[in-house]
């Protein structure tokens, strides 16, 4: 059976909606707060899980108060984790402004760690996809991590976030060595490219990994390459909050690669999704939401 390994972190997402944040010594008032379990890992198995796609999650689990609450939202989700640690989970504070944009502070636990004995039982399983995230492989471990997935057959999908530019530079000639898909945002490819339009940035992150490409854009949609060209068109919505959108997206197009659409549906597919979570507060749908994208992923 076609599976996906999700290999990262679950973490508390502490919640903090407000008009704007204030400048430095500054002051502001906020609109509410509230706890909602997240992280990048968490936020694509979320998507395959309520999409009814096969996975392996593969993300630790520490103590706390922090610790307790994933716990008890996981196993309420249906989502499996069985690795459990001794030291603290962290947590993540995002602040939401009224337009829908997030800023986040980490407090980074034991749940961005990684050992390479936690894939041994499974090393020798065929995955189609393997996701990773740049924060995991930013860590210490992270060296440990890529040559752990290099000895596990399946398609790396990497998604090395706003903080990508910060993962050593040999880290990242070692997961290019891997031919991974890349998921970036628009400034992300620029950055990692080096160049000044992102048709080019693109064009040179395909020349370095040989593998698809991947852009989201935003409001107008996102464009892939891998020596053709695919381009899908953005849905129109209200953004309310932008936290897991590039996450969502992610998980949603490997569920629909997986449901077996080509590349241009599961990018059309992947915007649908992703225009529901951020016109919703986290990134969990409500159970109307999941079953009519469900649905809609068989018909397809």
């Amino acid at each position: 059976m076609a599976a996906a390994l999700i290999i990262g972190s679950t973490v508390c997402d502490v919640m903090i909606y407000l008009d704007r944040l204030p400048n430095r010594e500054g002051d502001a008032h906020i609109d509410h707060q509230q706890w909602s379990v997240g992280g990048c890992a968490f936020n694509v198995v979320n998507i395959l899980h309520f999409l009814s796609q096969p996975y392996q999650f593969i993300s630790p689990i520490g103590s706390g108060i922090y610790g307790d609450f994933i716990r008890r939202e996981l196993k309420q989700l249906g989502i499996p984790s069985s690795i459990s640690l001794d030291g603290a989970n962290g947590c993540c504070y995002c602040f939401v402004e009224s337009d829908g944009e997030r800023t986040f502070l980490s407090d980074h636990g034991v749940e961005y760690s990684f050992q390479a004995e936690w894939l041994q039982e499974i090393a020798r399983e065929k995955f189609d996809y393997i996701y990773l995230c740049g924060l995991e492989v930013e860590e210490s471990t992270g060296l440990e991590l890529v040559q752990s997935v290099s000895r596990i057959e399946g398609k790396v999908i990497f998604a090395p976030g706003p903080r990508g530019r910060l993962i050593p530079k040999d880290r990242l000639e070692a997961i290019y060595d891997l031919h991974p898909i890349l998921h970036v945002n628009e400034v992300e490819a620029l950055e990692f490219s080096g160049c000044k339009e992102i048709h080019q940035a693109v064009e040179g992150l395909y020349q370095r990994t040989g593998q698809l490409v991947i852009v989201t854009l935003g409001e107008k949609g996102a464009i892939a390459y891998d020596g053709n060209w695919y381009k899908a068109a953005g849905i129109p919505t209200k953004v309310i909050d932008t936290v897991g959108a590039g996450d969502s997206h992610v998980g949603a197009f490997i569920a629909a690669r997986l449901e077996g659409l080509d590349i241009a549906k599961a990018l059309s597919f992947a915007n649908k999704v992703s225009s529901r979570i951020v016109a919703s507060k986290g990134v969990h749908l409500t159970k109307e939401q999941q079953e009519a994208l469900r649905t809609e992923l068989k018909q397809k």
